[in-house]
């Protein structure tokens, strides 16, 4: 479950991003030293049950002599949880500092005994990314995918979503994105739904923007939208809930703190 509500807090931002109107934009919303926590819950019937956290964080890096952040992401199960079903995932990019193009992607997903792993090296001469994958410790298979323009993998996504112009968009306004994920580009959207005032599980209150996202279908999503995300609505983007149905009961994600932040939250209702 973990595993899934990861990837569902990595869809959230991946929705955020048009296909022509953001892909040049210079990066804006954050910083090296920036980190984020999520608590992962599970409705189990009428009980919100917290089985895990996510973190994400930001480091100033040099990619092959290059000004570069070194961005990470990682979700576990809680060891009281462990028991039923271990989860450790951890995402990695490397991007660069102006547009956040991606120069290489790893993730890897340890469920129970299962491991996977991909791995994404991008050429941005050839427009190609070199893929090496290996599901549910099956050998690992190589190949190379062309490059659309305005594509990125599931974290370099993430931040780069961070710098959209919510401005452009009316409330149920639909909004095209491009993403690759498992080895496919996929053409998505997201349905703006306009800005509303949300509380975290410890009750602070914070003025959001509000989305939901056409989901691809598969192993614990129908097609559709039955996702809704709230992102601040300051100059930062930070994600405060994530909220999904899946094919059996709901999952949540919910912000629990940050730090590093390129700008004060002025999102935060404090009165």
């Amino acid at each position: 479950m973990l595993k899934r509500l990861l990837l569902l807090t990595f869809s959230w931002f991946v929705i955020l991003l048009t296909v022509n109107g953001q892909c040049k934009e210079a990066n804006s919303s954050f910083q090296g030293g920036e980190k984020v926590i999520y608590n992962a819950y599970y409705n189990w019937g009428f009980i919100w049950v917290n089985a895990g956290i996510v973190s994400f964080s930001v480091d100033d890096y040099n990619y092959e002599e290059r000004p570069s952040y070194f961005i990470r992401s990682y979700g576990r199960t809680y060891k009281s949880y462990d028991f039923l079903f271990k989860v450790r995932d951890s995402f990695e990019v490397y991007v660069d500092t102006l547009n956040l193009k991606p120069f290489e992607f790893d993730r890897v997903t340890k469920e129970g005994s299962t491991i996977s792993h991909h791995h994404y090296k991008f050429n941005r001469v050839e427009r190609t990314i070199h893929t090496s994958i290996s599901k549910d410790n099956e050998p690992y298979k190589d190949s190379v995918l062309t490059w659309p323009e305005c594509s990125f993998d599931l974290l370099s996504m993430v931040y780069k979503a961070r710098n959209i112009d919510f401005r452009k968009y009316s409330p149920g306004d639909k909004i095209p994105i491009n993403m690759i994920l498992d080895g496919k580009t996929y053409n998505l959207y997201i349905r703006y739904k306009g800005r509303k005032t949300v509380k975290n599980r410890e009750g602070r209150r914070f003025k959001c923007i509000e989305f939901s996202p056409l989901l691809v279908e598969g192993t614990i999503f129908t097609s559709g939208e039955d996702m809704t995300v709230w992102v601040t609505d300051d100059k930062n983007r930070i994600p405060i809930i994530v909220e999904a149905k899946i094919l059996i009961g709901s999952v949540k994600a919910m912000f629990v703190q940050a730090e590093g932040l390129r700008h004060p939250m002025d999102a935060e209702i404090t009165r």
